[in-house]
């Protein structure tokens, strides 16, 4: 449950914590549901959250793992630098501090997600009018009198104005924001 009230409390969707973190969202919910989860899955949460992982742990019923020493970290698609275990001692091959990228702030994370989905978005539309508009050329060579093509544009079109809707964030029902005004309605305070 701390997973989903911290990112309630941000206002996230399910979706956009799976891209800030690096995880599906299978895996977002099923944490949500208080399934079991992985250390690696902890940590990309904790750096996303902005949280220390044994605050985490203890809320995920886990295994209690043998405390050893981290292995050196891994460059992944989740911020990297809050899992590294501090050391006084820098492996030669590591790179100084200075040339090491900094993590990318959630903001433009999340910016950089919306705009994936507009570019997914793009292309679902240029499909959509190859397409039917093929259809339509086929349909009227043969059989003019009866226009079929019109319920696949009509039910494809459904799914587009969906599509739609999501990518520019215009989802008026169901959303992050409506998730988090549900919960604070019925906790009768604030997140």
């Amino acid at each position: 449950m701390l997973v989903h009230k911290l990112r309630l409390q941000r206002g996230w969707s399910q979706e956009q914590l799976a891209d800030l973190s690096g995880l599906s969202v299978r895996t977002i919910q099923r944490i949500e549901r208080g399934g079991g989860a992985s250390v690696e899955s902890l940590k990309a949460l904790a750096a996303v959250f902005e949280v220390d992982l044994h605050q985490l742990r203890q809320e995920v019923d886990m295994p209690a793992a043998p405390q050893s020493p981290a292995p050196p970290a891994v460059p992944s698609s989740a911020p990297a630098a809050a899992d590294r275990p501090p050391s006084s001692i820098a492996a030669p091959a590591e790179p100084p501090p200075d040339s090491r990228a900094a993590p990318m702030p959630a903001d433009e994370t999340l910016i950089l997600a919306q705009v994936r989905r507009i570019r997914s978005f793009y292309g679902h539309l240029a499909r959509y009018v190859l397409i039917v508009g093929g259809l339509a050329i086929l349909n009227a060579f043969q059989s003019p009198g009866h226009w079929w093509v019109l319920w696949v544009a009509a039910g494809w079109g459904i799914g587009l104005v969906a599509h739609g809707l999501r990518a520019f964030d215009r989802m008026p029902f169901l959303g992050a924001d409506w998730e988090r005004r549900q919960v604070e309605k019925r906790l009768k305070r604030s997140l």
